[in-house]
C-alpha cells in the first residue's frame, strides 16, 4: 500500500524540524545533515571520512538528542577488544548466575570514532548488529533497539597505524560522506560563540525514539515505479562492466540506493521517487562500494568519475514514478 500525500506532506514538515533542529549544533551543513537523517530513517548507517575537528560528533550527539534517544562514543583503538564494542557475561557470585553487561554499542547512536585504528576482530564485532540490530555474546542474542546507527569516522590524512576497512564492512555502510570545514558565515557564527563548549547540549529533543521508528515503517510504502527500478538496476550493471572497475556496486548496494530513495522522496512531499532521487544518491551511497582496478587508480581514475560516466551513460526513465 501507497503511503498518502497527506502522509508525505507530513513526513516532509517533521524531517525538515530534525534537521534545523540539528543544524542549531552543526552550522552551515544542511546537505550533510539530510544526508545523515536519511540513513536514519532508512535503518543505515554513515561513514564519515574527514579530518580531525570538523563536528563529527557535534552531529552525533546533537542527532542523539532530536530524537530523545542515548549516545556512546567509541575511541577505536589498536588495543579495543570486540568485547569492549558488544559487552561481556560475567558471573554473580551473589544469584549465581552469568549475567550480560552491555557495552557501549547498546544505544541510539553509535559513534565509532576512527573505526579503521582498531583491529579487523574488533572491526568485524560491529558486522552482525549493524546487519541485524543485535549482539551475540556466548550465544545470546541481544537487540540494540530501534532507532539505532553507527555514524563511524576515518581520518583520511593520517594513515599510520591504522587497517583498511575490509569490502564486506563497507558495503555495511548505507552513505559515506564528508562533513568538510564550515564556510566563513557559519565559521564566524561558531567563533563568536566559542563560550559553548559543546553545541550539542543545547539542542532540544524534537521526537520520540518511537516516532523515528514509525517515521522509518512509513516510507516502506513510498512508491518506486518499475522503470525507476530497471534504472537502478542498469546503474549497477554498468558498474560492474566498467573497464576500470574491479569490483562493481552489489545487490545489498542497490538495496541500500532504493531504501533511501525513498527517505528522499519523502523528504520532498512526495509518496513516489522519481529518477532524480537516484540521481542525487549515487555518489554518498555507492561511492565506497566501488573497487577499482589498480592500473586505472595509478592512472587517476576515482570512484566519482566512474559514477559521473555511469549516470551520464545510462538514460533515466520519462516517468513521474508515481502509481497508476
Amino acid at each position: 500500500m501507497t503511503i498518502t500525500q497527506e502522509q508525505a506532506t507530513w513526513f516532509a514538515g517533521t524531517f525538515q524540524q530534525l534537521s534545523n533542529n540539528i543544524g542549531q549544533a552543526v552550522l552551515g551543513k544542511q546537505e550533510i545533515i539530510r544526508l545523515v537523517l536519511t540513513a536514519l530513517l532508512a535503518e543505515g548507517h554513515v561513514l564519515l571520512e574527514d579530518a580531525p575537528g570538523t563536528g563529527k560528533t557535534q552531529l552525533a550527539k546533537s542527532l542523539a538528542a532530536t530524537v530523545h534517544g542515548t549516545h556512546h562514543r567509541i575511541q577505536f583503538t589498536p588495543d579495543l577488544l570486540p568485547s569492549d564494542v558488544t559487552g561481556i557475561t560475567v558471573y554473580d557470585q551473589q544469584s549465581h548466575r552469568f549475567e550480560f553487561h552491555r557495552g557501549p554499542v547498546f544505544a541510539s547512536i553509535v559513534l565509532a570514532d576512527e573505526i579503521n585504528r582498531a583491529s579487523p576482530k574488533t572491526q568485524s564485532a560491529l558486522l552482525e548488529v549493524m546487519e541485524e540490530g543485535r549482539v551475540t555474546v556466548d550465544g545470546v542474542g541481544h537487540e540494540v533497539g530501534r532507532p539505532f546507527m553507527v555514524i563511524a569516522t576515518q581520518n583520511p590524512i593520517e594513515q599510520a597505524g591504522t587497517y583498511r576497512l575490509p569490502e564486506a564492512q563497507l558495503d555495511r555502510f548505507l552513505i559515506k560522506t564528508s562533513i568538510g570545514y564550515p564556510d566563513l558565515q557559519a565559521a564566524e557564527a561558531i567563533l563568536g560563540a566559542a563560550s559553548t563548549r559543546d553545541r550539542s547540549s543545547t539542542v532540544p529533543p524534537v521526537i520520540t525514539t518511537q516516532a523515528v521508528s514509525d517515521m522509518a515503517g512509513l516510507v516502506d510504502d513510498v512508491h518506486v515505479d518499475s522503470a525507476v527500478l530497471r534504472f537502478t538496476a542498469q546503474l549497477a550493471e554498468a558498474t560492474r562492466t566498467d573497464p576500470n572497475v574491479r569490483l562493481g556496486v552489489s545487490v545489498r548496494g542497490s538495496l541500500a540506493i532504493i531504501r533511501a530513495a525513498k527517505v528522499w522522496a519523502a523528504t520532498e512531499g512526495r509518496y513516489f521517487v522519481l529518477p532524480d532521487d537516484i540521481k542525487a544518491l549515487v555518489l554518498p551511497v555507492w561511492q565506497h562500494r566501488i573497487v577499482l582496478d589498480p592500473e586505472a587508480e595509478f592512472a587517476g581514475v576515482t570512484a566519482e568519475s566512474v559514477l559521473a560516466r555511469v549516470l551520464a551513460d545510462v538514460a533515466a526513465p520519462q516517468t513521474r514514478g508515481a502509481a497508476a
